[in-house]
């Protein structure tokens, strides 16, 4: 019962959900029959309700247009588990807005039709939003070096995205950036009056605000809602550049309250309802400049100009203390706003999603939400340096927010099996992704955001700037049963074998790869001239393992998004495989008496953080530019 089409015969009010139920049946396995399974449609209030009598009448009643559609997830799921025995489930949301926001500005764009994959799954969980972080990513006709080469998404393709969404009963809402954050776009001789400093705009400059209204009106146009994100986290050095220059130094408070309000009112002349984030106003009030600081103290004369139609977004992906989060949930309503809580799905600084990180946070925020009565919450996906992870990796972490939504607590067997009628995936395999950064020496739910799987196969062999992290760790034993397990996932995850087939090449070549600087220093130092020679030929037989990993991540990209951002890594791939070729020359060089050193080899090796500054179970959380050379990178 359970591999074949399930026909249905849905009766009812049908209207507002045919064009969404054309989207979402091929994704549940089901398709519309006139001698289905019949099933009464229609509304209620404030609860989804679906039912089967086991002799041939079913039901589902629901609120919002999106509840139908979780609600259809859950009748097929108990309809194929109870093997059409009688059932009856009755749920009651605990958030009126629950979502996600997907990273478009670290290289990775999804296609539009990438985009709609993501949101039928969204669907059929029950969450109700989309933000498409686009902080140059989107058309503005006035600047066309705005998002140039980067994928920007045309205002077609944003309706497009809009229609589907609306159609599936979720709310897209643009998010863009409209302070910080605006390195990309500020780099081009246009922007040579916007910018304070590389990445921040120039605040009080009328050229400022006339680039800001149009990004705001390019942003919102496509789209139904009337809200918008309009960013402005982050600013660290807001004031500090050529704003200085200008008007002297300034209360930093005074310059973000009065930028607040000119952009606010931009947003209110074009009929929109902004957000953002909120933490510069913790940070100018804290004496580290932090934002999780708990002594920060904000003047009550800068909390009153706060304009009051401003909804403050609280973002916070890193306790796992329920109570730290109901803390900043009511220091936040003290700033007299009812705030959104922004979690997230850790898709962002390895090449694997960190899920011990994602469930621990997850679950302390949002039963902090609940228990405070917050009803506006959504995941971030973020993808800082580089979008190495695909955030279909991370929808494990988005079911256990869609779960959330309907129920006071969350239990895995419960989780792991809407994961499966919901994305057709195995949620035990890709929770076993966290494995690729949870290796020996790195703390249970690897709570320090350790990242070995990305500086090992980054880092250079000859180099081995990150050796002596893991020296003395079965590194090479663990990436091995990690290969076998990812392999077998490749055969049983049905539209997400291939995703795993790529991350089981990865396994395989960190598991070559993971020791060989090691080795290669041992051999050096014990002048081992046949042991070195055995790495030369190690290293000629590894190269074909990256390329095909490079294939591998490829094919995956250019599935789900747009060909921009690819280059990037290919490059870093690049970079590998003509280092592996450069080791490999320098090794022979050696062995065969052409020179009489191999510097790289002989220089000590540090660990790359101090062991006084690294926390305990943590093995260190690079950047690919600090990760393959000791040298300037680029500048």
């Amino acid at each position: 019962m359970a591999n074949s089409i399930l026909h249905l015969t849905l009766r009812g009010e049908l209207d507002a959900l045919s064009a969404g139920l054309e989207a979402v049946l091929p994704t549940l396995g089901a398709a519309q029959a006139e001698d289905g399974l019949p099933i009464d449609v229609g509304r209620t209030e404030g609860r989804l309700l679906v039912e089967w009598d086991g002799a041939g009448r079913g039901a589902i009643r629901y609120d919002r247009r999106v509840h139908f559609f979780r609600a259809l997830g859950l009748w097929v799921q108990r309809y194929r588990a109870d093997g059409g025995r009688a059932f009856r489930i009755e749920e009651t949301p605990r958030f009126d807005t629950n979502g996600v926001m997907v990273d478009m500005s670290r290289n990775a764009v999804l296609t539009v039709d990438g985009v709609r994959a993501l949101l039928r799954r969204m669907a059929v969980m029950g969450l109700n939003q989309i933000m498409l972080y686009t902080e140059d990513t989107f058309e503005v006709p006035e600047y066309p070096y705005f998002g140039y080469m980067r994928g920007k998404y045309s205002q077609a393709e944003l309706r497009a995205i809009d229609d589907e969404a609306d159609a599936l009963g979720i709310e897209a809402v643009p998010c863009i950036q409209t302070l910080a954050h605006l390195k990309e776009a500020l780099k081009w001789n246009y922007a040579g009056k916007l910018r304070d400093t590389e990445d921040i705009l120039l605040v009080g400059s009328d050229e400022t605000y006339t680039f800001i209204e149009r990004m705001i009106r390019a942003a919102s146009a496509p789209f139904r809602t009337k809200r918008i994100h309009i960013g402005m986290d982050e600013a660290h050095r807001l004031g500090l550049g050529r704003y200085l220059d200008q008007n002297g130094y300034r209360r930093r408070f005074d310059i973000m309250i009065e930028h607040l309000a000119r952009v606010t009112d931009i947003a209110e002349g074009c009929g929109l309802r902004p957000m953002i984030w909120s933490d510069m106003f913790f940070r100018l009030g804290s004496k580290t400049g932090g934002y999780y600081d708990p002594n920060a103290v904000i003047p009550k004369e800068v909390a009153a100009q706060i304009p009051k139609n401003v909804r403050l977004v609280y973002w916070d992906y890193y306790h796992s203390d329920e109570d730290f989060y109901r803390q900043y949930i009511r220091k936040h309503r003290s700033l007299g706003s009812e705030p959104v809580f922004a979690g997230g799905v850790w898709t962002w600084g390895s090449l694997a999603p960190n899920y011990g990180k994602t469930f621990a946070t997850t679950n302390a925020a949002l039963a902090a939400c609940k228990a405070e009565g917050v009803r506006e919450v959504f995941a971030t996906m973020w993808g800082d340096n580089g979008a190495e992870t695909s955030p279909f990796a991370g929808l494990a972490g988005l079911q256990l927010f869609a779960e959330h939504g309907y129920a006071d607590r969350v239990d895995e067997p419960s989780l792991a099996e809407r994961f499966a009628a919901c994305t057709g995936g195995a949620l035990s395999d890709f929770l076993a992704l966290n494995a690729f950064d949870e290796t020996p020496g790195v703390a249970e739910g690897n709570p320090h955001e350790s990242n070995p799987s990305k500086f090992l196969l980054w880092q250079d062999v000859l180099l081995g700037l990150y050796d002596e992290n893991v020296r003395g760790l079965p590194m090479r034993e663990h990436y091995g049963a990690l290969a076998k397990t990812m392999a077998d996932a490749a055969e049983r995850n049905g539209a997400w074998n291939r995703l795993f087939a790529q991350y089981a090449q990865l396994a395989a070549v960190l598991r070559e790869k993971c020791d060989l600087g090691l080795r290669a220093k041992a051999a050096y130092d014990a002048n081992d001239r046949a042991a070195l020679r055995e790495l030369r030929d190690e290293l000629g037989r590894l190269s074909p393992m990256v390329d095909e990993l490079r294939r591998r991540h490829r094919a995956n990209w250019y599935a789900e998004n747009k060909p921009y951002g690819w280059e990037a890594l290919d490059i870093r791939y690049g970079g590998v495989l003509s280092r592996l070729e450069s080791a490999r020359w320098r090794i022979e060089e050696y062995v065969e008496g052409n020179i009489d050193a191999l510097e790289e080899l002989a220089a000590e090796r540090l660990p790359y953080d101090a062991p006084w500054v690294m926390p305990q179970g943590a093995l260190g959380r690079g950047s690919y530019d600090r990760i393959v050379t000791a040298s300037a990178f680029s500048g």
